[in-house]
């Protein structure tokens, strides 16, 4: 079984899993942690905020890593480091270092996902590539259905501290299978030959990409673009998180979100000038994979902070425990896991275009349906806005990665995998900031007041608006390109 596909896509799988079980085991503990360790709201939040911005922020980085030093390689530092991250997390005894240790886990968790896309594409080509990337969406799905069940289930047999030791366990299974993976000397030289293949129907821009890339051996790591961009979005989410508590016109909240905008300006004129960007704002420049990043963005825009919200919620108002909280949210959750191969099999029936953009709208109508949650509310009157939403993500998760990767030479498989990926994970890890921020000035700083009801509703009325407005604009891009995106998704001929 030594460098054979089947061991690439079980070890893939099984780290895949464990990332977003990581995220929302942390959002139904969060109450528990605070009452535990006497935290605030703020200090709290970063033990989610902290790794979903380090994981969007290193992304890239991530990437041009994957593709220039082996994605073996990066994939193994990834999960070693989450690993050891998430055992300190269960260790932790003070609000700092868990936050601390948290985004660290990000930093491995960032490097383990995008090395795992990589490993995906190298692997397989054709059809295949597609239906290994609906088995890839599965288990993001079977993470996101079974994660608040498992984490309510864990906190209730022991305490808040299983949430991040289980993921960390997985992950040493996973270290185990990393010596059987395919050598990166040996991946390149297989992608070198399909890659030539491919880059026939692809063009003359394909083509030189592919050469680039195998070359490999001269690409130059952006360190400047990778600092710019991590310090930005720190700076962005911090200004997000503690401006209820420090008050909007403190000095330092504003020197914050200005800092921020000042490094994002200097992300994007260092990204211009340098030879080898790891953020091709070139391929921004194409209507499809714009397309592709803002229907992912959007999609997690609306469902991240409501896994991180809701339990509170939960527990907070309607009073129940967290195996109950953690129960429910299956009906967001579950969708995820059964359809994305159906979205697979969707898009060759109909088309990718139509699929992504019902996901979309599904996603908007589920959000507005749920502002029927009050204080009365049960598990059976929120089964429909819930199912609802999960259907859309469902339906769009692995389908949107695997166009993505495709778009581009098999050597940039890794910085494709890492844009696409921070475009997601920087739209929620923002918008569970934003939403946090509105929660806390509704509710002074305490998820469990009347407020907490009205605040709820106004995010859910924002996020759905802003994903009315995403359908129209996602299906105009997507137009633009739709016998390519088609041609993807239905037998993985790489396109530009």
């Amino acid at each position: 079984m030594r460098n054979h596909p089947t061991v690439v896509l079980v070890a893939v799988l099984l780290s895949t899993v464990t990332l977003p079980i990581s995220l929302t085991g942390a959002s139904v503990a969060l109450p528990d942690i605070g009452a535990d360790l006497g935290a605030g709201l703020a200090p709290v939040q970063w033990v989610v905020n902290g790794y979903n911005a380090t994981f969007a922020s290193c992304m890239l980085a991530a990437g041009a890593l994957a593709d220039l030093l082996g994605r073996r390689r990066v994939f193994a530092v990834g999960v070693a480091t989450f690993v050891v991250a998430g055992l300190a997390s269960a260790l932790a005894d003070d609000i700092v270092l868990l936050d601390v240790v948290r985004a660290v886990a990000g930093i491995g968790a960032a490097a383990a996902g995008t090395a795992a896309s990589a490993l995906l594409a190298g692997a397989f080509s054709g059809p295949a590539r597609t239906r290994v990337f609906g088995l890839f969406g599965t288990a993001i799905g079977a993470g996101l259905a079974f994660g608040p069940s498992i984490a309510g289930l864990l906190i209730e047999a022991f305490d808040w501290r299983a949430v991040f030791a289980g993921p960390a366990l997985v992950g040493l299974l996973v270290l185990g299978l990393v010596p059987l993976l395919p050598p990166d000397r040996q991946a390149r030289a297989v992608e070198a030959g399909s890659g030539a293949a491919r880059a026939v129907g692809a063009g003359a821009g394909d083509a030189g990409a592919g050469g680039a890339g195998v070359a490999g051996g001269g690409r130059r790591i952006d360190w400047a673009g990778a600092a710019s961009f991590t310090a930005a979005l720190l700076l962005l989410i911090f200004g997000f998180v503690e401006g209820p508590a420090l008050g909007w016109a403190d000095p330092v909240i504003v020197v914050a979100f200005a800092g921020s905008a000042v490094l994002l300006g200097v992300f994007v004129l260092v990204e211009r000038r340098h030879p080898e960007p790891m953020f091709d704002l070139g391929l921004l420049a194409s209507p499809r994979f714009l397309g592709i990043c803002l229907a992912a963005g959007v999609i997690v825009t609306v469902l991240v902070p409501l896994l991180v919200y809701l339990p509170s919620y939960f527990t907070g108002v309607l009073r129940w425990g967290p195996g109950r909280a953690g129960a429910t949210l299956i009906l967001l959750t579950a969708p995820t896991l059964v359809l994305p191969l159906l979205g697979a099999v969707l898009s060759r029936l109909l088309s990718a275009t139509a699929v992504i953009v019902a996901s979309v709208a599904l996603v908007g109508a589920g959000a507005a349906w749920l502002t029927v949650l009050g204080p009365g509310s049960g598990p059976g009157g929120l089964a429909g806005p819930l199912l609802t939403m999960g259907a859309g993500i469902g339906l769009s998760i692995g389908l949107l990665d695997g166009l993505a990767v495709g778009s581009v030479a098999p050597a940039r498989a890794g910085t494709a995998a890492g844009m696409i990926n921070t475009a997601r994970l920087a739209s929620e890890t923002i918008a569970i900031a934003v939403v946090g921020s509105v929660l806390a000035t509704t509710t002074c700083g305490r998820l469990a007041d009347p407020g907490f009801t009205a605040g709820l509703h106004t995010v859910l009325w924002s996020l759905a608006g802003l994903a009315g407005v995403a359908v129209f604009a996602t299906a105009v891009l997507l137009r633009r390109g739709t016998s390519a995106v088609d041609r993807m998704a239905h037998d993985g001929v790489t396109v530009d």
